[in-house]
């Protein structure tokens, strides 16, 4: 098996024609430097082709994309801000995608065939193909790293606005669904369930346009019963699955499939519940860690900032250099303080780096008397806030001067944050799971920081 891997996936694509196409357009002459910077890293290579060959293929059929093949086109995605189905347009259409993303005669891969070679780049082989580029920048010259800015965003989840009403309404009709499928499969005497979801919607509808208290929570009532007996329904459903026997073993793995899928969405659908009686019953202030705010992308964390509104996703910590390449980027599960992020963003740097930055500028949540104390320790020289909460100008940097100056320098991280989500779609992420979060923001990342490693080689040039 091991030597059909190698047989049936290839790291390089062949020598490209002779006629391949020249590059005239400004995207075109981007697309040709982003080709330098890949072509100079074949490292990054190595890093893909190692999450590519992680599943062993069949040493039949088709050979798949190459290493090279499915790295060039997750950055013509991610520098284009395209869906699946735009890429495979893009790359049957397009002779300038095409000649980049080196598809040889006749390969027109499918939206479905290009998810499935870009997802399996884990978020460590990501974080390591974003050292290969910032060690490419600092061999160019690009960008030393002594100079950096520090601040954070959010990234929101793929998710509609939640309300206790919406989420039962979720959990009803999807664990449904899966009753139904599970009955189509086993129907056994022991295997009973109820169509609830017309009943159930009709209550979810009372919910959103009640105009008295007591009629919204009436139908809040009635939900909560149904959700009840739906876990009921599935919680008997879920030994019947896992016990059941076939002759095909796909009919067997759709049953445990389905049997998972039920015994998680029963324990979010419960919490729901739970959470609705405290906080509608109950009137009760309902703890974050308590709360469930995505039956689908159960991983969101409820984000709040002083005077602005609530953002359901993932709070992420970006270093920014002079340069205007992001180089670092630390995603974070639940809400911690800025704060308690700066020393460890100092740390990563200096592991990307060898050696911490001369001078740091962050935002005004980052400082803290503690933070500065360990950032002189640490040897930088400058360590700036935008706000000095409490510090005194002399404490963090050498002279007012170089305090203005760091303070006016961290503002342009907000120039590239904003890039990121208006260009790069980072401001909302669109890929599935907890490990797709991560993926797709180390993607952006790494396609944002091309695009400004080819415009300066360009410049340059």
């Amino acid at each position: 098996m091991v030597s059909g891997v190698l047989r049936m996936r290839q790291k390089l694509t062949r020598q490209m024609s002779i006629f391949s196409v020249t590059m005239r357009h400004d995207i075109g002459k981007e697309l040709a430097a982003f080709s330098e910077i890949l072509d100079a890293t074949p490292k990054m290579l190595d890093l893909v082709y190692a999450d590519l060959t992680r599943v062993a293929r069949k040493d039949t059929g088709r050979k798949g994309m190459t290493a090279e093949q499915v790295l060039r086109c997750v950055a013509l995605k991610q520098y284009r801000n395209l869906s699946y189905e735009e890429l495979a347009f893009h790359l049957e259409d397009s002779k300038s995608f095409r000649a980049f993303a080196r598809m040889e005669m006749g390969q027109y891969p499918s939206s479905s065939s290009l998810q499935e070679n870009i997802k399996p780049l884990s978020e460590e082989t990501w974080e390591a193909v974003h050292v290969c580029l910032m060690q490419y920048a600092l061999e160019a010259g690009i960008e030393n790293g002594r100079k950096v800015r520090i601040d954070s965003t959010v990234v929101e989840s793929n998710i509609h606005d939640p309300s206790d009403s919406t989420l039962l309404w979720d959990g009803i009709r999807v664990i449904t669904r899966w009753l139904e499928e599970g009955h189509a499969l086993a129907p056994r005497p022991d295997y009973r369930y109820c169509d609830h979801c017309r009943v159930v919607k009709k209550r979810l509808m009372v919910v959103l346009n009640a105009k008295k208290e007591e009629d919204r929570v009436s139908a809040y009532r009635d939900m909560t019963q149904y959700a009840g007996k739906v876990v009921g329904y599935a919680k008997e459903a879920i030994p019947v699955l896992q016990a059941y026997q076939a002759t095909g073993l796909g009919d067997m793995m759709i049953a445990m499939n389905l049997a998972t899928q039920l015994k998680r969405a029963v324990g979010l659908l419960e919490k729901v519940i739970n959470q609705t009686e405290r906080r509608v019953f109950r009137n009760e202030k309902v703890p974050v860690a308590d709360k469930v705010v995505s039956f689908f992308e159960d991983h969101t964390d409820i984000i709040v900032k002083k005077r602005r509104d609530t953002q359901f996703g993932h709070k992420i910590f970006l270093t920014g250099g002079k340069s205007n390449l992001i180089l670092d980027c630390l995603i974070a599960n639940g809400n911690p303080a800025d704060s308690d992020q700066y020393i460890p963003m100092l740390e990563r740097h200096k592991k990307t780096f060898s050696k911490v930055p001369r001078q740091v500028s962050a935002d005004g949540g980052f400082a803290s008397k503690d933070n500065l104390t360990a950032a002189k320790e640490l040897e930088v020289k400058d360590a700036v806030f935008a706000k000095k909460r409490g510090l005194s100008v002399i404490d963090m940097a050498k002279s007012s001067w170089v305090y203005k100056k760091l303070r006016n320098f961290r503002a342009g991280i907000e120039a590239n944050i904003s890039t990121l989500k208006r260009a790069f779609g980072l401001d909302r992420c669109t890929w599935k799971g907890w490990e797709g979060f991560k993926q797709y923001v180390w993607s952006s990342i790494f396609a944002y920081n091309m695009q400004i490693i080819a415009r300066i080689k360009l410049d340059a040039g």
